[in-house]
């Protein structure tokens, strides 16, 4: 009897030790619920997802197509992490929000770039032209810095990265300008409703097919932009190792290969 009774005792421990090896196995997957815009960063992620899987980290990709979304998420804990912005955004996410929220790393430029239908070159730029910019509180002055990188314009050298239309000092083209939901602006562009549109690159590469930023671009920023995309966490996850694991596969050079061969224009960082 005692020998009966020891092995159904074994018996039902090796099938408790089993079924919890099932739930353990389940419990090693570390899940990171990731924002994301659509391209190039929802890509990358994808091309990255897999591996991740076999180092046990699981990749839940939301794809954001509004710009104001994804830091609330992430601040909220709906997310544990975002990849759609650079740092001037986000700073000014936080001074506006309160909220804090920390850079992990940087991983691309996404150059902004002057785009018109009617235009081959940029000295074609007619007097009283109008030109249509982001309608951002951030990317609306990187337009108009851009332009004043050329000698287009000029700006209240006071006002740095917060410039606006009204801070410009001297516009001897009498530019005209309209201000655009920045994923709006291929269209405005492909559809000539102004004769000159700034955009970046990724709204270029989404938003207009065939063509290329950089053979199709008037005038771009340059290599040395601190426009640089970064991927985004809540300060307590600076060091969790998960976070650091998505870092490495997307400083990779799989994904540097990756863009270089798929984003024209887009310029790896690390």
């Amino acid at each position: 009897m005692k020998k009966l009774l020891s092995l159904a005792l074994c018996i039902i421990l090796l099938a408790v030790s089993l079924s919890g090896c099932g739930r353990g196995g389940n419990d090693d997957v570390v899940v990171i619920r990731i924002g994301a815009t659509p391209r190039p960063h929802a890509e990358l992620l994808n091309l990255i997802s897999p591996y991740l899987l076999e180092e046990g980290i699981r990749l839940e990709i939301t794809e954001f197509t509004d710009f104001s979304a994804p830091n609330p998420a992430l601040a909220n804990g709906s997310l544990e992490a975002n990849f759609f912005q650079h740092i001037p955004f986000l700073e000014n996410y936080i001074a506006q929000s309160g909220n804090t929220l920390h850079v992990v790393g940087a991983i691309h430029i996404e150059p902004m770039g002057a785009y018109s239908v009617s235009l081959d070159h940029i000295d074609e730029l007619h007097y009283g032209a109008l030109v249509a910019i982001p309608d951002c509180a951030v990317n609306g002055p990187r337009a108009l810095m851009l332009l004043e990188t050329h000698n287009i314009l000029t700006l209240n050298p006071d006002v740095g990265s917060r410039a606006s239309i009204h801070d410009i000092t001297d516009n001897p083209l009498n530019l005209q300008f309209i201000q655009i939901a920045a994923a709006l602006l291929p269209r405005v562009m492909l559809d000539q409703e102004a004769d000159l549109s700034i955009i970046n690159t990724n709204h270029v590469l989404s938003g207009a097919p065939g063509i290329d930023p950089v053979e199709d671009s008037l005038i771009m920023e340059t290599t040395d932009s601190p426009y640089a995309n970064v991927l985004v966490v809540r300060p307590d996850d600076a060091d969790n190792p998960a976070i650091l694991a998505l870092l490495r596969h997307l400083q990779s050079e799989r994904v540097r290969d990756y863009i270089l061969e798929n984003y024209s224009g887009v310029v790896p960082v690390f």
